[in-house]
């Protein structure tokens, strides 16, 4: 039973072993005919190395700003405004500068590190002063706010602005002292700041930017952006008879909502058409 257990298994594993003297019951010694191990062992792997190959397509990037962003997607091209006036200079800045500078030198000269010994002593009388009022100015300054002028409405301004109009946007496009915000005045009377149907000082708005525009029937229109986050649309709203009434005469209000979070538009248009 063993030898044919044997000759079985060689059977199956493809070795062809010859048995002989089966009957007598002697082992003989098994006798292996050449056999090919390609028959029992796998056939060779293949180890081809293969590159992965990665295909980077180049793209150009889109430098194209969205059409809100562009001036020129509305039709109407942004102007800046020319020349040179004292009122777009901060005097707390021109203040400290120059005594800051009088100061620094009239102590190096004092000194003897410096050359002028014999000025010491007036650069230091005129340097501290100026200095100190230019830090005042500064602490105290208001700086003014940005103003995006469109052509149509330059051009039309000096024939269609109301006095009134004109004096806002060039009281919040300069620098100011001692104000805590342009506006303050007719805000504070608007929205009756600490009064009975009024509100808080904290909660009232913030001039942001302006903007001059032509609306339709070509009319001049200053737009106020203010920020207010403690108020909403409806508190502008209620007030819209307000605006009209302390920004005229000659001028209608109206009440929108601008392009960001808590801000909100007060477009004042002139009626005076040009002619």
């Amino acid at each position: 039973m063993l030898i044919k257990a044997v000759a079985q298994a060689s059977a199956v594993a493809g070795w062809p072993i010859h048995l002989t003297n089966l009957g007598s019951g002697i082992c003989l010694p098994l006798q292996a005919t050449k056999c090919s191990f390609s028959r029992i062992l796998p056939a060779p792997l293949n180890f081809q190395s293969r590159r992965l190959r990665l295909l980077f397509v180049p793209r150009a990037a889109d430098s194209t700003p969205p059409a809100s962003a562009s001036p020129s997607s509305s039709g109407k091209t942004i102007v800046s405004e020319e020349g040179f006036t004292l009122s777009k200079v901060s005097f707390g800045v021109v203040g400290l500068a120059i005594g800051g500078s009088l100061l620094s030198y009239g102590f190096g000269a004092y000194f003897t590190i410096l050359p002028g010994s014999e000025w010491s002593a007036l650069m230091l009388t005129y340097g501290f002063p100026l200095a100190v009022i230019g830090m005042a100015l500064q602490y105290a300054e208001l700086k003014p706010v940005p103003c995006i002028t469109y052509s149509d409405a330059q051009s039309l301004r000096e024939k269609c602005a109301t006095p009134i109009l004109k004096q806002v946007r060039d009281d919040v496009t300069r620098f100011r002292y001692g104000d805590e915000q342009h506006l303050d005045e007719a805000l504070k009377r608007i929205f009756q700041y600490g009064l009975g149907g009024g509100i808080s000082r904290r909660s009232g708005p913030i001039l942001k930017m302006i903007r001059e525009e032509v609306v339709e029937d070509e009319k001049y229109c200053l737009v106020l952006v203010f920020e207010a986050k403690a108020l909403q649309l409806s508190d502008f709203e209620q007030r819209q008879a307000k605006f009209a009434s302390f920004f005229g005469p000659g001028i209608t209000a109206e009440i929108g909502e601008g392009e960001g979070n808590d801000l909100y538009e007060v477009r004042l248009i002139s009626q005076t058409t040009a002619q």
